[in-house]
């Protein structure tokens, strides 16, 4: 098999043997791998894989299954599936475990299915961090990303209303499109005026990967017993906490991650998202929003086309 990893910035591609699934676990000949800024944090040394996991980039891939390691049920050889991964994604071939694949219904390829896992399974955290309930109103920043248009979508069919912010006006249309309710093109702290007047009795969810300044208007625009969930810190891990806000609305700050999960988390998170959201998907009621592929050849191209910021949805690799 061969592989994709970083080195001193760059991307190498590197051939390694290939590994056979131990108890519990399967292979995938892999077809596609979704582009997540986690890879591109990796490749830049600043979010280095979990002990004992494959130096080889890549979180969530989409393929076929060549082996079935012993122990597993309800797959068999020749299976699609996609699957969401602690690494090793930018490969020809993937070893995981079975309790993290999606079966991939006929209508989607394998670079839309590949789009799915990481975003989909993040949502579900989000939520189960701050529940919502029909009618609710949640405000997703950087709603046009991967995650964001996949929790738009969640939310329209939850009965959950939304307000996005975005980096620019056409990403407004787009969010619009798959079930926003409204939104606004980043400005800092502008949201929060827009935001209140959508919404004035405050939002119930508001999901920031952006942290820096942008916690504290977060807070200005979060219901009583609302709950903020941090992703990630775009704009830098330290911000300031308005304290008697937190404690007068009973707010709660919560972070999520996915990488530093144990397999046996993910496969419960994993059976989650398939026992409640997959029928979505195999419905063709929610589905990726794919904004490129590029093939494996040009890694470098769709990492400098995601930093760049410009994406809707997310960008494929295929193989």
């Amino acid at each position: 098999m061969w592989g994709v990893i970083a080195s001193e910035g760059a991307l190498i591609r590197v051939e390694r043997p290939d590994e056979q699934p131990g108890p519990g676990q399967v292979r995938i000949r892999a077809a596609a791998a979704g582009v997540n800024r986690a890879d591109l944090a990796q490749r830049a040394g600043t979010y280095p894989p979990p002990p004992g996991t494959t130096d080889v980039l890549g979180l969530e891939c989409a393929g076929t299954l060549d082996a079935v390691g012993p122990g597993v049920g309800g797959w068999r050889v020749g299976d699609r599936v996609a699957a969401l991964l602690t690494g090793g994604g930018y490969a020809s071939a993937v070893v995981c475990p079975a309790g993290v694949l999606f079966p991939i219904p006929d209508e989607l390829s394998f670079a839309e299915a590949a789009a799915l896992p990481e975003a989909l399974v993040t949502v579900r955290t989000c939520l189960d961090a701050g529940p919502l309930r029909r009618g609710d109103a949640a405000v997703w920043h950087a709603g046009a990303s991967g995650i964001g248009t996949t929790g738009v979508q969640i939310c329209r069919e939850l009965g959950v209303r939304t307000f996005v912010t975005v980096g620019s006006a056409d990403k407004v249309v787009r969010c619009r499109a798959l079930g926003a309710d409204d939104g606004w093109v980043r400005d800092p702290g502008g949201f929060v005026s827009a935001a209140r007047a959508w919404t004035p009795a405050g939002a119930a969810l508001v999901v920031d990967p952006v942290g820096g300044a942008y916690l504290a208007w977060d807070q200005e625009v979060l219901a009583p017993d609302g709950t903020i969930v941090v992703l990630a810190f775009l704009a830098g891990r330290a911000a300031n906490v308005d304290l008697g806000r937190l404690l007068v609305r009973r707010q709660r700050i919560v972070g999520t991650t996915l990488r530093a999960r144990s397999d046996t988390e993910k496969a419960q998170l994993v059976d989650r998202v398939r026992t409640e959201w997959w029928p979505w998907v195999a419905a063709g009621r929610i589905g990726p929003v794919v904004d490129a592929t590029f093939p494996m050849s040009e890694v470098d191209a769709a990492h400098a086309r995601l930093a760049a910021g410009g994406t809707v949805g997310k960008l494929v690799l295929t193989l």
